[in-house]
């Protein structure tokens, strides 16, 4: 770590370097001539800037059982991430290489910085409550996929399950209100002193121990608790009722950013909301300020020339293969010696509160088959989440402005849920059961309600639309005020 803090640009170079090499008798090196790169300025000419859909083909054929297609070590496991406009998941590769460089080293790293923050630590006289997607089946070809935690945990070395609870074969149950309770009652009989997951589903196992213990604080099943590991969301929404669950001022929280296609960030210092960008675990980073991306022609720079308080478009290059591939996140640097970030958000409208990552494609094609279905045509729509209070799940909260309403609003408000689930694998396991999300809560408009908060915002006519979805309340919370009038 010390040498990519000192040495930024070089190690970046370098990396991008062996990258190169290694990949240049794939089909990808073949095809975009990578023998002949010899600067980063022939890398930009010569690969293009991709997106999921973009290698969805070559991935479709690595994951029947075709090698060195994209990168020359067989790649046999597949992180399965939310749905896109044309798939209801993503299936990004996971090499042996991103396996131990990226994700397992992250892991380490994590926990040398927080042990080096906090010298009095007492971390390892206990064991880490994981909390963890499930398994998949192998198929036949040889090739298997799951959520990222399940494959690091089905993955990682025999010795690192004994500091970990709960045990693999819980943790990689595929029954989410099975392996809840399965956790709990696993988990309260042991010494635990640090915690590890979504924030979202953290809070739902958190108080379903509380619930069934009898207790009102966390620190009375285990005293010994000091820190919790988390991402995959913003905490943002989660914070204040994490604060009563743990109202002991001493309890850390400890942010990572990572993502199926690789582990980017880590929070490196108690008590901050910056993540210090990992520079060494092949991944190469390049940038499109967000004021130019999808344009033609936009922008596309290295670390080198990024600048403080601007949101970037983060593209990656991979030990995995991916290659200047468009990750979809959104960041903002708050230092850049060392470089330092904030995750600002997406590149399109999306609501991912809870881990569900529902964007506009999915609401459009669920709205077009709820309408269908139901003879009703619609306006305009918005949707917020409704976040966690206390016990209460989470829910979404939407308001759909019709031409012509359902006769049936109850029909269509089936309709579209269920539609939503077909379309979007994440965002079905979020509301499997009612585990994580209750049914949507659907608010029909009256008529021309989205006019008015337009004309309110002085937004009337020109390019002004409707934000379609926010993880913010904000918009929701007018138009609630705004329709009761008439």
């Amino acid at each position: 770590m010390e040498l990519f803090l000192k040495y930024p640009h070089d190690v970046q170079q370098e990396l991008l370097h062996k990258l190169i090499q290694k990949a240049r008798n794939t089909e990808i090196g073949k095809q975009y001539g990578f023998k002949e790169i010899r600067s980063y300025r022939n890398f930009a000419e010569q690969v293009p800037v991709r997106n999921y859909e973009d290698v969805q083909g070559l991935i479709e054929r690595a994951r029947k059982g075709e090698n060195n297609i994209f990168w020359p070590s067989p790649v046999k496991l597949f992180a399965q991430s939310s749905g896109t406009t044309n798939a209801k998941s993503k299936y990004i590769p996971v090499s042996p290489e991103a396996l131990e460089d990226c994700h397992y080293a992250a892991s380490k790293d994590l926990l040398c910085v927080y042990l080096n923050n906090n010298p009095d630590s007492k971390l390892f006289t206990g064991k880490s409550l994981r909390l963890g997607g499930s398994k998949r089946l192998y198929e036949s070809n040889g090739t298997s996929y799951g959520d990222l935690s399940a494959i690091l945990i089905d993955n990682m070395p025999f010795w690192a399950e004994f500091s970990s609870t709960p045990g693999n074969e819980v943790s990689l149950m595929s029954d989410w209100e099975v392996k809840m309770q399965a956790i709990v009652q696993e988990t309260i009989q042991e010494k635990v002193t640090s915690l590890a997951g979504v924030p979202s589903w953290m809070l739902v196992l958190l108080n379903n121990i509380l619930e069934t213990t009898g207790k009102n604080e966390l620190m009375e099943i285990w005293p010994d608790l000091e820190v919790y590991f988390h991402g995959g969301v913003s905490f943002d929404p989660y914070r204040q009722q994490y604060h009563k669950l743990f109202p002991n001022q001493k309890f850390k929280y400890y942010e990572i950013f990572n993502a199926s296609e690789g582990f980017f960030a880590l929070q490196d210092k108690n008590d901050t909301n910056d993540l210090l960008l990992m520079l060494d675990y092949g991944i190469f980073y390049e940038f499109i300020p967000m004021d130019q991306h999808g344009r033609d022609g936009e922008k596309i720079i290295p670390l080198s020339e990024v600048e403080l308080g601007k949101n970037y478009a983060i593209i990656i290059t991979t030990n995995s293969g991916l290659w200047r591939y468009k990750v979809g996140d959104t960041v903002r640097f708050t230092s850049i010696n060392p470089y330092r970030i904030r995750v600002s958000g997406r590149t399109k409208h999306h609501i991912n509160t809870f881990g569900e990552e529902l964007i506009i494609e999915n609401a459009e094609v669920a709205l077009k088959k709820a309408t269908a279905l139901t003879q009703s045509e619609i306006v305009d729509y918005t949707a917020a989440p409704i976040f966690m209070v206390d016990k209460e799940k989470g829910a979404h909260e939407w308001f759909i402005e019709f031409k012509v309403e359902p006769k049936d609003k109850q029909k269509f408000n089936r309709i579209f849920d269920i539609a939503l689930q077909e379309i979007n694998s994440d965002y079905e396991a979020k509301r499997k059961n009612n585990m994580t999300l209750n049914p949507p809560t659907i608010h029909y408009a009256r008529t021309n309600l989205f006019y008015d908060w337009l004309k309110s915002k002085n937004k009337l006519g020109g390019q002004h639309k409707i934000p379609r979805l926010s993880n913010t309340r904000e918009l929701v919370e007018e138009l609630i005020v705004l329709n009761k009038k008439s």
